[in-house]
């Protein structure tokens, strides 16, 4: 069908150019051809398929409906429309509103560089939809091109130069010749002449000057004189084929603005304008939090009250100023919340963000760096803008080091954009452009590396600590943890035995020996939770996983068995070594024993109770010299630990005669030590003082288990054959201990203190959450 219309179309077109050459058009070959194009078989089918082109656009196939408008097929008759209009009241419109687009069905919506119909604020970008318009209508005029140039270029005969000479040269039908970007050589035949319908020749030429030599030669020997010889116009045209070998370079450009659209609106992110290429990239990444949407409250917080207070108190500054501004007081500006991993510092902010009246605005301090120089001011600007907007409003960062680290004098690359960002922070916290209506909370674990311009009062007023819980802490979290499990075991009684068990554990910890308990229940198959699942629950948090298809050799087995029994026995006659739990020699995590105390809630400790702590630790290996005559690899631990408290109560302490009571910053575990703070004299001195402090601690602890020796072997002996010995088993084999102790769930029962934290509210914080009605002029005036 394509075919005979296209060779129809033809007809009229030579007719045409016919009628146009000679003045005058055939009307009656005219008439003719369009009755053939009307009559055409495939007529029918074009309407057919017109109207199936219709039906499609009016409903697009599944899976395609991003091509097209929507809202396209829910057009209305235009008289309802009208009667519409008549019966709605007229309503007053923006003037800069842009009129609406059209919605009808048969309308592409072609996202050509991933854009959409609604624009950005950043500009219009590549999805604008006047451009997306042109880019189609561009694209169709270049194939259009194409498809003529092709079309006029099949259409000619191409013939040979002997065919030329001898049946169009020779029989005088040859009008013009038309040599053609120097390669070939378009024959245009006088009128009324024609070769199969066309009356256009072609022929190749090696090159322009050979053709008009053999053009010459030949017309001299058919006698054509030169006046009337045939004329020659040479032209530069754009042929079909050079706009093909142009295709590929167009693709490439074209999948390298889809790549960079696309690009861009991931850097965008969910929520952020488009804006062009980097419109996205530039804005900042806050999120205002919806206290809905949070299921964390102040009362799923525990373990740190005083905490609890301060943010209070920033959330009752911000519903009831008028409380501190007759007092002549002024709100904080910020709080800087710090302290070990675990301990809730995140958490804390989430239970404001549930429970403050106000709007919470919450980001992260690596969103402020990318790759692109100049993002972070930006987002910056862009952060304290929005907060601003909804003043009164919170605004919490967390881990703020990822931006505020120190300073210093060398700013290349990604450390000076991250100085930039920094000092951006400093200017809006406290600058020229500061409210007093904005209270930025910040949270990290590393406020030693943290600027000091950044922690000044003005811009983090308050440093709040949140430390790991102590006993009544620890009841409180395993309380909150607690409600949520089934077991039939009393909540406040295992709380607190619970919080005995589980010295120096943070709220992180505490959640994952409940959540243990929880699984280990469900994988035995327990109706309910009892006490051995959480006793196993924190060994597995502490020690690691038990390892019961780790099998020793007997030797091995032998050796494991007394190191643990010269720890325990260690521990047991010495007066300040921490109470033992439980010994076992069943491999768990790294380890292939394990030895479980409980240390004393203390927060400060003497020379000897640091000294009969060394002693315990090196009883394991102390135990193998004396029973086996040699040592193994698996006290390197134990060294470690030895090494690191000697060291510590030299340089840190000051709890040594020679080297005198000074004190030296350690170093952190995988610092790098650029310059000791001391000279080579002294270090040495430090190190044959630890050397010293480790050999007495050898020596009293050979003494006191050379002593013991036969309380060693039947601990050994009774643990290879039970392989975890309990607090009473040690009673059983080595008597009460020489010392008076209790335990520390025994010292946390009978203490003078509460089982509870004080958690009662100031009477200024009694309703922090609730705004104060204000006083009637009129009342107070009368």
């Amino acid at each position: 069908m394509a075919h005979r219309l296209l060779m129809i179309t033809k007809r009229l077109e030579n007719l045409v150019w016919k009628g146009l050459k000679q003045g005058s058009i055939d009307t009656f070959m005219l008439k003719r051809n369009l009755s053939i194009l009307s009559k055409t078989p495939g007529a029918p089918e074009l309407s057919t398929v017109l109207h199936q082109w219709q039906l499609f656009c009016q409903k697009p196939p599944k899976g395609f409906e991003k091509y097209f408008k929507p809202g396209g097929a829910s057009k209305k008759p235009e008289l309802n429309n009208k009667e519409t209009k008549k019966n709605d009241a007229p309503k007053p419109t923006s003037p800069k509103a842009p009129p609406p687009q059209s919605s009808r069905p048969d309308q592409w919506s072609f996202g050509v560089f991933g854009g959409s119909r609604s624009g950005s604020s950043g500009g219009k970008g590549f999805g604008d939809g006047e451009k997306e318009k042109w880019v189609i209508f561009g694209v169709l005029g270049a194939v259009l091109v194409v498809g003529t140039l092709a079309f006029y270029e099949m259409g000619y005969k191409e013939i040979a130069w002997k065919e030329f000479v001898n049946n169009y040269l020779n029989k005088g039908i040859v009008e013009k010749l038309e040599v053609v970007n120097k390669k070939w050589v378009r024959v245009r035949l006088t009128p009324g002449n024609s070769v199969e319908g066309s009356t256009v020749l072609w022929f190749n030429i090696g090159s322009v000057d050979s053709f008009e030599r053999n053009l010459e030669n030949a017309q001299m020997e058919l006698n054509i004189e030169p006046p009337n010889y045939i004329p020659v116009i040479y032209k530069t045209e754009l042929e079909a084929t050079s706009l093909t070998g142009l295709l590929p370079t167009l693709l490439i450009i074209g999948f390298l603005l889809y790549m960079m659209r696309r690009s861009a609106q991931m850097m965008g992110g969910q929520g952020r304008k488009g804006g062009g290429i980097f419109g996205g990239v530039m804005e900042s990444t806050a999120k205002l939090i919806n206290s809905s949407d949070i299921g964390v409250r102040f009362k799923d917080v525990a373990g740190c009250e005083e905490a609890k207070l301060e943010i209070m108190e920033f959330v009752n500054f911000l519903k009831n100023p008028q409380q501190y501004i007759d007092l002549g007081a002024k709100i904080p500006k910020g709080a800087m919340l710090t302290g070990p991993p675990g301990t809730g510092k995140t958490l804390l902010a989430k239970a404001t963000a549930g429970e403050a009246n106000v709007p919470f605005i919450t980001v992260s301090g690596s969103e402020f760096l990318e790759m692109f120089v100049g993002v972070g001011p930006s987002r910056v600007r862009d952060m304290f803008a929005m907060a601003r907007k909804h003043a009164p409003c919170i605004l919490f960062i967390d881990e703020i080091d990822a931006v505020g680290r120190k300073r210093g004098g060398r700013s290349f690359g990604g450390h000076s954009e991250q100085e930039n960002t920094l000092n951006q922070l400093l200017v809006e916290m406290d600058g020229f452009n500061t409210t007093t209506n904005v209270v930025v909370l910040a949270a990290t674990n590393r406020v030693d590396i943290l600027d000091k311009a950044l922690m000044r009062p003005g811009r983090f007023d308050r440093q709040i600590f949140v430390p790991a819980p102590d006993i009544k802490g620890r009841a409180s979290i395993f309380k909150v943890h607690l409600s949520p499990l089934k077991t039939d075991l009393d909540r406040n009684d295992l709380a607190r035995k619970m919080a005995a068990l589980t010295p120096g554990f943070t709220g992180a910890d505490i959640a994952n020996v409940c959540n243990e308990a929880a699984l280990i229940a469900a994988r035995d198959l327990t109706a309910s939770i009892i006490m051995k699942h959480f006793e196993q629950a924190i060994e597995r948090v502490v020690a690691g996983m038990e390892k019961k298809t780790n099998v020793l050799q007997p030797e091995e087995k032998k050796t494991v068995a007394y190191h643990e029994a010269g720890h325990a026995v260690a521990g047991w006659f010495l007066q300040y070594a921490d109470p033992l739990l439980k010994v076992s020699i069943i491999p768990r995590g790294k380890g292939l024993g394990y030895a479980q105390y409980l240390p004393k809630e203390q927060y400060l400790y003497t020379k000897e109770q640091l000294f009969d702590r060394m002693c315990m630790t090196l009883g394991g290996r102390v135990s193998e010299e004396i029973f086996f005559g040699r040592i193994t690899t698996g006290a390197q631990d134990d060294l470690k630990k030895v090494t690191q408290s000697a060291y510590a109560q030299i340089v840190h302490y000051g709890m040594n005669a020679k080297v005198g009571n000074v004190s030296f910053d350690m170093p952190q575990p995988g610092e790098m030590i650029i310059e000791k703070p001391y000279s080579e004299k002294t270090a040495q001195l430090i190190d044959n003082e630890v050397r010293e402090l480790i050999k007495d601690a050898h020596k009293h602890t050979t003494e006191l288990l050379t002593k013991h020796k036969d309380n060693v072997s039947k601990v050994a002996e009774r643990l290879l054959k039970q392989e975890i010995l309990s607090r009473d088993d040690m009673l059983e084999l080595l008597g009460p201990r020489p010392f008076p102790e209790k335990s520390t769930y025994e010292e946390f029962v009978e203490g003078t203190g509460s089982f509870e934290e004080d958690t009662t509210l100031p009477e200024g914080l009694k309703e922090w959450n609730k705004e104060k009605e204000k006083p009637n002029p009129a009342e107070s005036s009368s």
